[in-house]
């Protein structure tokens, strides 16, 4: 499991966000080995791949907040850049299959974390961790899940974003006197109209397959709903069903609205676009607001707005950056105290309003989050949370390698048949 997972991460065209039993306080046989990795007795390794504008400095916020607290344990910042987290992915696999853990890593909640380290045994159980922070009524329940196998809880989420969110630009919306589309008939209708007007209607940049995969992914959802697009991934419905050869027959029409240019733009590229008004709309996780504000100057509600992606109005896309204990750091409980930080309210608060993310508790500080912010925090908590594909939240990597590789041939092909069929023939995958 973990030779492949070390392969997977090698290759995988999987996202980040921007690119989001008994504990082992009981002894066990944490750091009981001589090959124990983490930071050492007094050090805290906390491993990820946030290097970037807004996502360092939340990072770095929330170290800070943790040495205030805690001044005799030094941390180790031991983030790895480049590659949208494939490096740090890379990185990682080959020092768990090593036996050399950091203190903690970041993973996303889901598959990525449930059916890679947590099946690969490398993780220690958090829930009587969970029950001493008072933290089971603090995330809800949907998202406790997300982190959880066989009854064990095994990571701390930092923060949320949302996948199911489309960005617009008003001022070409105002001009040509459109309305926010709730369906994707309505959808169909502003795109034609904007194709019309010289407009391109969506912008896409698919350098790295993930961001077409997750257009794909928000359309499945609002083709099968919130419970049989989860059952989808849980192998219960077969990708042959009429409702998802429905659902590939809308993206294949969804793809028509696109920039010609698409292959050779990342989605910053591509969200550059909807800032200067040559496009409309874009499909991004809502780390694209932060690129709107901080990176262009956007104002929001003002130049740039947002609604859910049509038919998926009462779900929220779910992408949840996670930390965790594996098994064989030498100073657990040194770690615990750093994950008591990450997940409280004054760390996430700390965090999330420079990551651009929502806190991942329900009980953070609305006051230190923009409008944006604030109408995504009373949709996480109001909506059907469900696991993002694009980021590996509702598959095995496996299978996530796969689908972003049959959906880059179908953005150029649009052969439903053969996506369908690869689809298929990946779910063993699952």
């Amino acid at each position: 499991m973990v030779m492949a997972l070390v392969i997977a991460a090698c290759s995988s065209d999987s996202s980040s966000d921007g690119g989001e039993d008994a504990d082992a306080s009981d002894g066990g046989d944490s750091g009981e080995s001589a090959e124990s990795g983490g930071g050492g007795e007094g050090t805290v390794e906390i491993f990820s791949w946030w290097t970037g504008a807004g996502e360092e400095d939340g990072l770095l916020a929330l170290i800070d907040l943790f040495e205030q607290e805690h001044p005799d344990i030094t941390v180790d910042n031991a983030a790895v850049a480049g590659g949208a987290g494939t490096n740090a992915k890379a990185v990682l696999a080959t020092r768990m299959q090593g036996d050399d853990p950091p203190s903690t890593f970041q993973v996303h909640g889901g598959a990525e974390l449930n059916e890679g380290w947590v099946a690969a045994d490398k993780m220690e159980p958090l829930n009587d961790f969970y029950e001493e922070q008072g933290w089971m009524d603090k995330f809800p329940q949907d998202l406790i899940d997300m982190v959880s196998k066989d009854g064990n809880i095994y990571s701390v989420p930092v923060n949320i974003h949302r996948g199911n969110v489309v960005f617009y630009n008003k001022q070409v919306f105002e001009d040509n006197g459109l309305e926010v589309p709730t369906t994707y008939d309505e959808f169909i209708e502003v795109a034609d109209q904007l194709q019309d007007a010289g407009v391109t209607p969506l912008a896409l940049g698919d350098k790295e397959a993930w961001t077409a995969t997750q257009i794909f992914e928000n359309i499945l959802l609002g083709e099968l709903g919130p419970d049989d697009y989860k059952s989808l991934w849980a192998g219960d419905i077969p990708f042959d069903d009429d409702r998802v050869v429905a659902a590939a027959e809308k993206f294949k029409t969804v793809l028509g609205y696109v920039n010609e240019d698409h292959a050779s733009r990342n989605w910053q590229d591509a969200a550059q676009l909807v800032g200067d008004g040559e496009a409309a709309m874009i499909n991004m996780g809502d780390w694209a607001k932060g690129y709107f504000s901080n990176d262009l100057e956007l104002e929001t509600n003002k130049d740039f707005g947002y609604f859910a992606f049509p038919e998926t109005d009462g779900d929220f896309m779910v992408i949840t950056d996670t930390f965790g204990l594996p098994k064989g750091v030498e100073n657990p409980d040194e770690v615990k105290e750093f994950l008591s930080v990450l997940g409280s309210v004054e760390g996430q608060d700390a965090f999330n309003p420079l990551k651009g993310s929502i806190p991942a508790r329900v009980d953070a500080d609305e006051s230190k989050y923009d409008e944006y912010g604030k109408d995504a925090m009373k949709d996480f908590n109001e909506s059907n949370l469900t696991p993002s594909l694009a980021h590996g939240s509702a598959a095995a990597e496996g299978f996530v390698t796969k689908a972003n590789q049959a959906v880059n041939i179908f953005v150029t092909q649009l052969d439903v048949d053969n996506l369908i069929n690869t689809l298929k023939n990946a779910a063993s995958e699952l």
